[in-house]
């Protein structure tokens, strides 16, 4: 464990290798750094050093007992390696490029985000970004309405943001790509494994004329756990979160929820009332979790800061902006 210190001898080099070897979206590591720094937590990881009052000695001990053997020279040096041979960069809190919003998950903010592409869609302001998510087996419908918001919200110039699954987030990268639209997808694994392999060439398209963004190392498989931590990068990473069509089961309902636990306003679209593939949207919409969302001029209401929005009246109850105009045009 030595080694490891030795690499690990600033914050960025420490919080790589944290980043390259333990899992995502956990907040004791994240109280750590917070509290000590990454390089004191690798060290913490690596001796018997006393733990910051900040975390429970007990929870600290079972820490160190759960990191210490993950922290692996061998694993990073790989990670580092792969990171080169690609091409791709590594980017932390402290550094220009990083995204802002995504420090408003307090101990639950990535320790280091690897990215390929056009970094820069990262430094604009966080309410020009839009998330755009929903159902893998969407309906011709759920897609439809994705192309059609994705498109509008191109050619404004808002950056349509998408976790690269089939369904809604292929609907909505590919729009935003046809109309000349910038996109980001948000990847729960490895920039070297695109997945899912069905939208490789998408994948691999946005990553050349858009951007690719993943808090995971090189080689890292996209895992059931993985993605359920991707989602608070979905919804912390954009100034609003847009639902489009979902299942009572969804993956995006969990999105939905992580945007608005941090005070990120949400959307759902409509769909018909005899669809289970809606019956998560209008869950989102009956119980006051999202706002109601017909068209590209409610996204852009939606993700307007409040500060800006003349014109339109809102409510902020838990993060969650209502629009109290009237319903615009249906798609």
């Amino acid at each position: 464990m030595v080694m490891i210190t030795s690499l690990a001898k600033d914050e960025r080099t420490a919080r790589v290798a944290l980043a390259a070897t333990l899992e995502p979206d956990d907040s004791v590591t994240g109280r750590l750094v917070s509290a000590v720094g990454a390089a004191e937590a690798v060290r913490l990881a690596a001796g018997t050093g006393a733990f910051p009052k900040k975390v429970d000695a007990v929870e600290g001990e079972l820490w160190r007992k759960k990191v210490a053997p993950r922290l692996d020279v061998r694993t990073i040096t790989r990670a580092l390696s792969e990171t080169d041979r690609l091409g791709l960069r590594i980017i932390v809190p402290s550094e220009s490029d990083w995204p802002s919003g995504l420090n408003d998950l307090g101990d639950r903010t990535p320790t280091a985000l690897w990215v390929r592409g056009a970094g820069s869609f990262l430094t604009t302001p966080l309410h020009d970004r839009v998330t755009i998510t929903g159902a893998r087996a969407a309906t011709g419908y759920g897609e439809h309405v994705a192309v059609e918001l994705a498109s509008d919200l191109a050619r404004t110039e808002r950056l349509v943001v998408a976790g690269g699954a089939y369904g809604i987030d292929r609907a909505a990268h590919s729009a935003a790509l046809a109309a000349g639209g910038r996109t980001i997808a948000v990847l729960a694994g490895g920039l070297d494994r695109l997945y899912p392999a069905g939208n490789h060439e998408l994948l691999d398209r946005i990553g050349d004329v858009g951007l690719l963004v993943s808090e995971m190392a090189p080689g890292a498989a996209p895992t059931k756990w993985r993605f359920l931590a991707r989602n608070r990068i979905l919804g912390a990473i954009s100034g609003a979160t847009v639902i489009v069509e979902a299942g009572y089961r969804s993956g995006s309902l969990n999105v939905a929820a992580r945007a608005a636990q941090i005070g990120r306003p949400v959307g759902a679209v409509p769909g018909p009332v005899t669809s289970a593939a809606s019956s998560g949207a209008h869950q989102l919409l009956r119980e006051g979790i999202a706002s109601l969302i017909t068209d590209a001029d409610d996204v852009n209401a939606l993700a307007r800061p409040p500060a800006v929005a003349s014109g339109r009246a809102f409510e902020h109850e838990a993060g969650v902006a209502r629009s109290a105009r009237p319903p615009g045009r249906s798609l």
